[in-house]
């Protein structure tokens, strides 16, 4: 065995130990988080293409194709973690989980037909190909697209940084795969990638290890004052007055940046407030949080009743229909027109409205606050 071989060997044995670690300490602490359970999937994965590249020629046995067709998953399911872990989503579309399964089923064909049913597995392995750089841009696209609005600033960081090795490894594993499948390049070539890729696993696992538990999957909308600096609390105040005088969350186009620059601020100072004091991970969130506010008052204004709830979407800020839908499912668990049903059906003596119909009324008869409200 040669020093390449062994060194290949420890890392990818090193790269398997770490990525086992890890997925233990996700189920042990954030299994109910469901980026958490997607980053155990991927992981399994990783491991699956690192154990997979390991031999020097293709050995059709069950373990190989079991192998494979986990590392076949893998880039289908790195798509829905950083669908999920980037932008804090607590659910999936059905359409993207249909999606993945789908492709998952295509890795399995591929597998099952390699070297037996040639046009089968050529089909399967085109579309393969196609779906491993599909799933690789739109992943990296989640990446990229909002950092600018990510708080975490220690995940803001790593974006660009997961999104320039994942986007090369992708590219080096398709172009190397492609070679050897199809134009007779050595074998050797397909482990050369699996050490790779095990020593990116290494660095990343190592990124993962160094973030603290609340800001690798921290709970939403929890303050964590008591864990940060003290609240500045002339920016709080300035914060809120904003907030309510200016309405800057109706600006579908607001960002964190703009927000700092009217309040006359740092914007590190406003990202720290955000997130250490109000508990947001996310930009978008913190608007929302006052967007969907504003929605609720009109769904319960009698003055408003006719008026679509796509326009009150549009007027609070939410800047298509779709994001809109999906950000109020998941802050009161119905939709928007179940939400308006449920309001106009309580008797009117029993209506939280008032006869003028005042929004400063709604909601906090029912014991909620018509906007945020941080404690200063």
């Amino acid at each position: 065995m040669t020093s390449f071989h062994q060194i290949d060997l420890m890392a990818r044995g090193a790269a398997i130990a770490l990525f086992l670690l890890w997925s233990w300490i996700l189920l042990r602490d954030h299994r109910e988080i469901l980026a958490a359970r997607l980053a155990v999937a991927m992981n399994a994965g990783i491991i699956g293409y690192v154990l997979a590249t390991l031999s020097w020629n293709f050995d059709p046995s069950p373990a190989r194709i079991v192998c494979s067709i986990f590392a076949g998953s893998t880039p289908g399911l790195f798509w829905l973690f950083a669908r999920t872990w980037f932008n804090d989503r607590q659910h999936l579309e059905r359409w993207a989980v249909l999606t993945v399964a789908l492709s998952v089923l295509n890795v399995i064909v591929m597998q099952m037909t390699f070297g037996r049913l040639v046009g089968f597995s050529f089909i399967s392995g085109v579309l393969f190909r196609i779906g491993m750089f599909g799933f690789a841009t739109a992943g990296l696209w989640e990446a990229w697209r909002g950092r600018e609005g990510d708080l975490v600033e220690i995940r803001r960081r790593m974006r660009p940084r997961l999104a320039a090795a994942v986007g090369i490894t992708v590219i080096l594993v398709a172009i190397v795969e492609i070679a050897v499948h199809s134009f007779a390049a050595p074998m050797w070539l397909l482990r050369a990638v699996g050490g790779w890729i095990a020593i990116l696993t290494l660095l990343f696992c190592t990124a993962m290890f160094g973030m603290r538990q609340r800001d690798l999957f921290g709970a939403l909308l929890k303050p964590l004052a008591a864990t940060t600096a003290p609240l500045d609390k002339a920016m709080a105040e300035r914060l809120l007055s904003l907030m309510a005088a200016e309405l800057p969350h109706r600006d579908e186009e607001m960002t964190i940046a703009k927000l700092a620059a009217q309040l006359g601020i740092q914007e590190y100072r406003l990202r720290r407030h955000i997130n250490g004091a109000l508990g947001h991970r996310n930009f978008t969130s913190f608007l929302n949080g006052y967007r969907l506010a504003e929605v609720k008052a009109a769904l319960s204004d009698p003055s408003q009743k006719d008026v679509p709830i796509i326009t009150i979407a549009l007027d609070a800020g939410f800047g298509s229909l779709g994001p809109f839908n999906r950000a109020f499912r998941e802050a009161e668990g119905m939709t928007p027109s179940e939400y308006r049903a449920r309001n106009w059906s309580i008797p009117e003596s029993a209506s939280p409205v008032s006869k003028n119909g005042s929004k400063s009324e709604i909601d906090t008869a029912n014991g909620k606050d018509t906007l945020p409200r941080t404690k200063i």
